[in-house]
């Protein structure tokens, strides 16, 4: 990876550059029995298209905030990334009264109504597909995101001192995010061509960093696993082994 890479959007860049077909994200849901597999290019290309709609349709802004109020899932990665690369802050659980735009999943919408702003909906159904009916007050994420550019480019630079991350209460600026995500990745000893598997929420600094940044950090990939606790410890043994897995944390 490039040393100097100093936002996640650079990250997502340099992976790109360096091996766009390997896998990137890979993602299961326990209780659907769902799995999706994303290369750096097709998630790059999810990435572009949300930040084409964040800083186009939705008007968003360097600085802005916007509250993610989504379960760890391949989206809510893309959308983190997205946020990164206009330069929006990603405030992950937080309120959404006082952010500029909210971005919620299907069980959490009576909350995101409390956003006077942009409100975006996501109803994480399998291949990324669209709500029967889009819930009054939202935009569908699905109905508006596959129409986007495939190519982003920001109106501004995105300044890596800003911040650019909320979790847990605490604010990262986008360096930050970064040298936080190599530490925690030599910590664990995740480098080149690991496989992380997760199982662990993304409304902690550990989660999102086990579950997306540090692998992508060093050039690796997450097995982002959600409702993991039904998988029962055989199948996570069998699941460990078909998917290559380096690292698991849950």
């Amino acid at each position: 990876m490039n040393a100097n890479d100093r936002t996640p959007a650079d990250l997502l860049r340099s992976a790109l550059a360096s091996d766009p077909g390997r896998p990137l994200v890979t993602f299961y849901d326990d209780a659907t029995g769902e799995r999706v597999e994303l290369s750096v290019a097709t998630f790059a290309n999810w990435v572009a298209k949300t930040a084409n709609l964040l800083q186009g349709d939705l008007s968003a802004e360097p600085g802005d905030r916007a509250v993610l109020l989504l379960p760890a899932h391949w989206q809510t990665a893309v959308w983190l990334l997205a946020c990164s690369s206009v330069g929006v802050v990603a405030d992950v659980g937080g309120d959404p009264a006082s952010a500029d735009l909210v971005v919620s999943g299907p069980d959490t919408l009576d909350a995101a109504r409390a956003c006077s702003g942009e409100r975006v909906a996501l109803a994480l159904r399998p291949l990324g597909g669209r709500f029967p009916q889009t819930p009054d007050g939202f935009a569908d994420y699905a109905v508006e995101v596959p129409g986007q550019g495939d190519q982003f480019a920001p109106y501004a630079p995105v300044d890596p001192d800003e911040p650019a991350l909320v979790v847990g209460g605490e604010e990262l600026t986008g360096a930050e995010v970064v040298e936080r995500a190599r530490a925690d990745a030599a910590r664990l000893g995740v480098e080149s061509g690991s496989r992380v598997l997760s199982g662990q929420s993304y409304e902690t600094w550990e989660g999102l960093s086990n579950g997306l940044y540090g692998a992508l950090a060093v050039g690796g990939s997450v097995v982002l696993c959600r409702h993991l606790e039904r998988l029962g410890e055989e199948g996570l043994a069998k699941r460990v082994v078909e998917e290559r897995v380096s690292l698991t944390v849950r």
